[in-house]
């Protein structure tokens, strides 16, 4: 019996620990702090610090740790177990800096010729908004520290991207994740997303996905964490998959060794297609969210195997369900911003899709909103459409005090 602990509380760590359930291998799985969904495939422990996180898995004998925060991961983690002999699934501290800080991800990206957007940074508000007098709109301005998937902003004119920087750089609503911010060109196009695994000498990528981040209807209003995926993306074509290999993917790893950051864990490639190519807009050191609930029902092989390759630096290829799936957010009134929590949800139990709890905990016999994402309810079908019938069927079974959802995941007219 293997011990495995998944750190999170999202519906990335409930997907990452069901996946795992099925595993050939026989499993026992702890969440922290976990979910109402993570309660019903192992034990949740509430546990607040890195250290009381490290001291558990020294007392309980963990065999495994995976981590789904980045926050833990940017603060050294892995570099903390692996002084203690644990084994852990994930980059070290700086290695995780190409998510933790845009400004060193875009350098390497530079350095690497990894294909990305012009860019400038800077660490004061002054020179900032003088170079924005001499840009062209619109313009992105990307806090470059961590700031939950909500520090990337499009400025459609100078007022806007002035008054962006000051937000960020005085005002502080990023917290110190704004003490640089980057700015950047522009990109249309359609994103992608790849999910991979780095096994410290190859690059192993996943099938592509479409995530939808914005609150509104067909992208509109306040980004979020996402509010829904479709896997795979339907607009990825094998031209697109030559072109990620050598424009992004091979110089990627090129610098990863030149480096040495020669990690075992995942990167996330979040990708911008037009008509002059493929351009990388960021890189993520651990599985998305909600792109995992959406890619991992569709993977066939063995989750926990694959993990044991990549720590043991094996090659392996991935197979993959013929099917698509589309994974639809629903989330608590008023998310991003403000919003109430402790509703009861009802209907759970006549769901037939696969859902992953996200902000959500038990009480007493129920199950109650903890969260702005609340749960994501992941279709599968043949075809996008009947994917995206199986998901919204279920929805319609599910309900909470002022739950929202978006209507148009996986229209792709």
């Amino acid at each position: 019996m293997r011990k495995i602990l998944i750190i999170g509380s999202g519906g990335r760590e409930h997907a990452i620990g069901w996946k795992i359930s099925q595993s050939s291998q026989e499993t026992e799985l702890f969440f922290a702090p976990g979910n109402a969904g993570t309660q019903t495939i192992g034990t949740n422990i509430e546990l607040n610090s890195t250290l009381e996180i490290l001291e558990f898995a020294k007392k309980e004998k963990m065999d495994l740790t995976i981590v789904g925060s980045e926050e833990l991961l940017v603060d050294g983690i892995v570099d903390l177990f692996q002084e203690n002999n644990l084994t852990i699934f994930g980059p070290d501290k700086i290695s995780a800096q190409l998510e933790g800080s845009k400004v060193f991800a875009k350098q390497f990206m530079e350095k690497y010729n990894v294909k990305t957007a012009k860019y400038k940074k800077f660490t004061n508000s002054i020179p900032a908004k003088e170079y924005l007098k001499e840009q062209e709109f619109p313009i992105v301005v990307k806090a470059s520290g961590l700031a939950a998937g909500k520090g990337v902003i499009i400025c459609n004119d100078l007022y806007d991207a002035e008054k962006t920087v000051d937000e960020i750089m005085i005002d502080k609503k990023f917290g110190d994740a704004g003490n640089e911010v980057v700015i950047e060109e522009y990109l249309t196009g359609f994103e992608a997303s790849v999910l991979s695994i780095f096994n410290g000498k190859e690059i192993i990528p996943f099938i592509s996905a479409k995530d939808h981040k914005k609150i509104g209807e067909g992208e509109t209003g306040l980004n979020t964490g996402g509010m829904g995926v479709i896997a795979p993306n339907p607009f990825y074509t094998k031209e697109h998959e030559n072109q990620f290999q050598e424009d992004i993917l091979k110089p990627t790893l090129n610098g990863l060794i030149q480096e040495k950051l020669l990690f075992k864990g995942v990167i996330f490639f979040g990708l911008m297609i037009n008509e002059k190519g493929m351009y990388l807009l960021e890189y993520n050191l651990r599985m998305g969210d909600p792109e995992t609930q959406a890619v991992l029902p569709l993977l066939e092989d063995d989750l926990l195997e694959i993990i044991d390759k990549s720590l043991a630096g094996e090659s392996y290829s991935l197979s993959w369900k013929n099917k698509h799936s589309v994974c639809v957010v629903m989330a608590s009134g008023g998310y991003p911003l403000n919003y109430d929590k402790g509703f009861e949800i009802t209907g759970l139990e006549r769901v037939q899709s696969n859902y992953f709890i996200a902000g959500a905990k038990r009480k007493q016999d129920s199950i109650v909103t903890s969260g702005g994402r609340v749960l994501n309810v992941v279709g599968i079908g043949n075809s996008i459409d009947e994917a995206r019938k199986n998901a919204y069927d279920d929805i319609s079974k599910i309900h909470f005090d002022y739950e929202y959802y978006r209507t148009d995941i996986g229209k792709i007219n």
